[in-house]
Order: C-alpha cells, then sequence, then structure tokens
C-alpha cells in the first residue's frame, strides 16, 4: 500500500523541520503524552521512512500538527526525529508554528499567542510578523532542571569526565570543558560525534533519570558540549548530539532550556537573566530564565526560547510498501 504525505520543508537556525501536513496518522489518547505512546506503538515507521534515508537524513526531524484535547489551547503537535519521538522539540516547534501559521495550518484565538499542547506538557507561544511572514517565534517551555551532577566517566579517546544531567524537555548529558576537553573547535565535527554515542553509553550505564510527573519521560537521549562563544553578543556555544549521528545546526531548544536550568541551578544565571546560545554553526537562539518553580519535588526553571524559522518549500513523499527500503534505513 502507499501512504502519501505532504510536506512542508525548512529550517530553524539552520536545522532541518519537516511539517508533515497532511497524511497524518489518527492517533489514540486524552493527551499528547498518551497520543505519543500511540504513535510509537503503531505508527513509528512513518518516523522512520520519512526521517531515514532514503527520504531523509541523519539530521533529519520534523513533526504533526494534531487537535487539542483541552479547549483551552490552540493545537497540539506530536515531534519526530531520527533518534525517536520526542516529548519536546525546541526548534522543531519553532519551525513547526512559522510553517502552520504562515500556510493557514494554525488558526490563534489570540493573534500573536498560542497555547500548545506536547507530549511533554504545554507550553506557550508567542511570535512576531511581517506582512505574511512570521519573523520571530518565542517559547515559554516546561519546566527544566538539574537530575544529577558528578557523574563521572571514563570515556575512550577522551578520558575522564565529570558529567551533569539536565532536563529541559528532554534529557541531556551536559559536557563542559574540562580535561582533555578544551573546546568544541579543538575537537571538530567528526571527533564529537565519535565521542558523543561513547559518553552517552556510559552515563546511561551509571544514571537513567525518569521525569518526575511523566514516567514514559526517562532516558539521557542527547549530549550537550559546552563551550564559550564565539562571537560577540554571546553568552556560550553549543554542539548538541543527537540518534546516532547528528550534530543539531540549531541551538537546540530543549537542549538551551536544560543548558539554562544547568546554569541557574548552579548560580550563573538568576531569574530575569537573558543567555544567547551559539550553535556548532554559530546560529543563535535568545534564552531566558522566567521564573522558579517546582517540578514535583525538584526545583526547577521555567525558561524561554527565541528563534525564528525559514520554509524552503513543498515536498510530497511517498511511502510505499513495494519498496524495499519503505521503513527507511540508516548506514552505521
Amino acid at each position: 500500500m502507499r501512504h502519501t504525505f505532504f510536506c512542508i520543508d525548512g529550517h530553524t537556525a539552520g536545522n532541518p523541520v519537516r511539517l508533515i501536513a497532511g497524511g497524518v496518522p489518527l492517533l489514540k489518547g486524552a493527551s499528547m503524552s498518551e497520543r505519543r505512546q500511540d504513535f510509537l506503538e503503531r505508527f513509528d515507521w512513518i518516523r522512520t521512512g520519512l526521517c531515514f534515508e532514503p527520504r531523509g537524513h541523519d539530521m533529519m526531524s520534523g513533526g504533526f500538527l494534531y487537535p487539542p484535547t483541552d479547549a483551552a489551547n490552540d493545537i497540539g503537535i506530536l515531534f519526530i526525529e531520527t533518534s525517536g519521538c520526542l516529548p519536546m522539540c525546541g526548534h522543531g516547534t519553532i519551525g513547526i508554528v512559522t510553517f502552520g501559521l504562515e500556510h493557514g495550518l494554525i488558526q490563534p484565538a489570540t493573534p500573536g499567542r498560542l497555547r500548545v499542547e506536547v507530549p511533554a506538557g504545554v507550553i506557550e507561544i508567542a511570535y512576531e510578523t511581517e506582512g505574511p511572514k512570521v519573523t520571530s517565534v518565542r517559547i515559554t517551555n516546561v519546566p527544566a532542571y538539574v537530575a544529577a551532577r558528578g557523574i563521572e566517566v571514563d570515556v575512550e579517546g577522551i578520558g575522564p569526565l565529570s558529567i551533569d544531567v539536565s532536563y529541559g524537555g528532554n534529557y541531556y548529558a551536559i559536557v563542559e570543558p574540562q580535561g582533555a576537553y578544551t573546546g568544541l573547535d579543538d575537537l571538530g565535527a567528526a571527533r564529537i560525534i565519535d565521542l558523543s554515542g561513547r559518553v552517552r553509553e556510559a552515563v546511561r550505564a551509571k544514571f537513567e533519570p525518569v521525569h518526575p510527573l511523566d514516567p514514559t519521560i526517562r532516558g539521557v537521549s542527547h549530549v550537550l558540549w559546552a563551550d564559550k562563544p564565539r562571537h560577540e553578543g554571546a553568552d556560550g556555544r553549543n554542539a548538541v548530539f543527537y540518534g546516532d549521528k547528528a550534530i543539531d545546526r540549531s541551538p537546540c531548544g530543549t537542549g538551551t532550556s536544560a543548558r539554562l536550568a544547568h546554569l541557574a541551578a548552579s548560580g550563573r544565571l538568576s531569574v530575569g537573566d537573558s543567555f544567547v546560545h551559539e550553535s556548532y554553526i554559530c546560529s543563535r537562539f535568545i534564552g531566558r530564565v522566567e521564573k522558579s518553580v517546582m517540578l514535583g519535588d525538584q526545583p526547577a526553571i521555567i525558561p524561554s526560547i527565541e528563534g525564528s524559522a525559514i520554509a524552503t518549500g513543498f515536498n510530497t513523499i511517498w511511502i510505499d510498501k513495494a519498496d524495499t527500503f519503505w521503513e527507511g534505513f540508516q548506514v552505521k
């Protein structure tokens, strides 16, 4: 059987976003978290077919729009990427909201504002426009917190590291400069990819974080290599590793949220402080610590992330089960 998907392709700060606007599967569930579980059980072949080769690539990510489960909200988003069906995706949200608004797929109850259901919870959006273009999207994200500090690992190729784990919608192993890690440019992209899988495996062997309110959100999925900024006007830089071979080309929205929580917990940021975050390619998001909250019994912050996205074209994609590679593949 052939399944047809109409997509709007583009990027947020350099990282791809594929909004699947047609061919979206009907999902069961009273929340986006429950819908995520239903998608993983019945429709994960759509994710792999659209994100893996030959229809995607190692960095591919995107998502689907759904009606909200609560009438107080405007829309629901389900995220997909090569690493899985994510609880939250910041760069994906910026892109999906931008493309959805520009093409009339999202009709806000209040112009300039949205309440969006995602598997990790409810996020608030403020956006700006110039004519038909969305020029800026600011996400007030779900609570972010530090889940663990000082996890000691010894990683082949770089040696001993002390790693913290922080949550910003996904769980991140955060590596700050130390020991043999002196900075992103000293490592380079190929070595970051080679080392990150080992770092993630070593952290997973010692610690499995579980979300205080949603046990379906668990485990370290991403690695964030922190560094000083390269350009004036920025406060920090990162390379975020996800999937098997991907470095986020954007500064990463949930990664920036996790980093804000990490910096706030160590006293390096306070409520009201902004943090301009550069990506590996030096594109930028503006992060901000909005307020302090509790997440269950964990001290947390509410972070915000602001950025912009560009649509690059329409793409009609077929997944045909007569195709040997209908589910997609990855070369490892």
